[in-house]
Parts: C-alpha cells; structure tokens; sequence
C-alpha cells in the first residue's frame, strides 16, 4: 500500500457520511495516547465538509482513509488546521503529512493572509508542521480569540490550562506567519541576487586579468622579437 493508492481532496456534503466515525476515531485514538484533545461533535464536522472547510482521504475502495479541518478566529486573522486523524487501517504510509499539507495549501487559498497556527502535543505532528515551515511560538503569538480558548474545554488538560493563565499547557504551540514568510522570502531573493552580483565582478575581474596577462605576453614576444631578429639568438645568460 502506497500514497498512491489515496485520494486526498476538499471535503463536501456527500462525505458528511463518514462524520461520525471520523470524531469516533479521534476520540478513541487521544484516548489511547493518553494526551488531551478539543471533542468535535459529528454535527461540527458535518459543517465543516459542508463549507468546503476540511480535507478528508479516501482509499481507492471508497473508505475513509484520514480527516482534518479548518477553523478560522478573530475574524479570518488566524487560521488552525485542527483535527487531524489517520484511520488505523491506513496507518504508516504518510497519509498524515499528506493531509497536512493539502489543508495547509487549502487554508492558504482561502485565507491568504491569515496566520496558520496549530497546538499538538504529538512529535509527528511537530514535524511535518516544522516541514510546512511553521515557527514553535508562545501562547501570546496565537489567536485570543475566547471562541478559540472554549475549543479546549472537553480536553483533559484544560485545567492546566487554566491554572497557567493560558500562556501555556501540555501542547506545543506553532505558527506560519505569511508576512513573517514573505519577508523571509525576499530576504532569500535578495541574497541570491547579491552572490549573483559578486560572482559577476569576480568573473568580469578574472576576465579583465586574463586580457591584461595575455596583452602583456603579446608585448613581451614584441620585444624580445626586436632585440633577437628571427634567425639570431640571445647571448648566453641573457
């Protein structure tokens, strides 16, 4: 079994019918790591498919392969790629990355200015987040929105949430921040148009040296060729 044999798409009404299984199995699987994890409702996914706001895989055979979703907070500002799962039986061959990054490409066609930020405790998670380009960034750098804070309540460590003020709790924060990026990237454009540039003066430099030596050569035959007229030759030692 490989990723080729998934479809990775944005979801819509006609899979609404995977929703229920689909929060069953996040449930099941937070409850075997043993970590925290905001409850979704099948209703909630429900609408999430329905708006066009989530990407779900399926297997060449129609079952549901893997889930995630899109939030949106402090009026289309931040946006969170939540609610990743991976069914068991689909499991090992990348389909979480695979996932992640197309609600990431998803996220950014909808809202191309927004910041897209996640809170996982998972390594694997980190990682393919860390992959996308996402930055580790304190609770202060995410959404305040109190809609976004309420989201934690049905997960086990909301109280340590809470009892540190919200500045930080059991899972990693991370950000992709579009104008952080942007200027990453001009910077980049910048640098390679600087070594373009010094690469330039080296080579015209190299070349100017090249003229200079073989114009020299040229005026040393010129004399030698004027003291030692052809058939003579120079005295011994000269």
């Amino acid at each position: 079994m490989t990723i080729s044999d998934f479809l990775i798409i944005p979801a819509t009404a006609e899979h609404i019918k995977y929703a229920e299984e689909i929060c069953a199995e996040m449930f099941e699987s937070a409850k075997a790591r043993g970590t925290g994890i905001a409850r979704r409702k099948p209703e909630y996914v429900s609408k999430k498919m329905d708006e066009g706001k989530a990407v779900i895989a399926l297997h060449r055979d129609g079952t549901w392969a893997g889930f995630c979703y899109i939030e949106t907070w402090s009026h289309g500002d931040y946006v969170a790629n939540s609610g990743l799962i991976v069914n068991p039986a689909f499991r090992k061959v990348g389909l979480a990355k695979a996932i992640k990054k197309r609600v990431f490409d998803l996220s950014r066609e909808k809202y191309p200015k927004a910041k897209i930020f996640g809170l996982t405790t998972g390594l694997a998670v980190m990682k393919i987040n860390s992959d996308l380009g996402y930055e580790p960034v304190t609770y202060s750098e995410l959404t305040q929105d109190e809609e976004f804070w309420k989201g934690c309540q049905s997960c086990i460590n909301y109280d340590i949430l809470m009892s540190k003020e919200r500045k930080n709790c059991m899972c990693t924060a991370m950000l992709w921040d579009p104008v952080e990026k942007e200027r990453e990237l001009k910077e980049k454009i910048q640098r390679r148009a600087e070594a373009k540039e010094r690469l330039e003066r080296i080579s015209k430099k190299q070349s100017l040296l090249k003229r200079i030596e073989a114009k020299l050569w040229k005026s040393t035959k010129k004399f030698v060729a004027a003291i030692f007229p052809v058939g003579t030759k120079p005295a011994k030692g000269f």
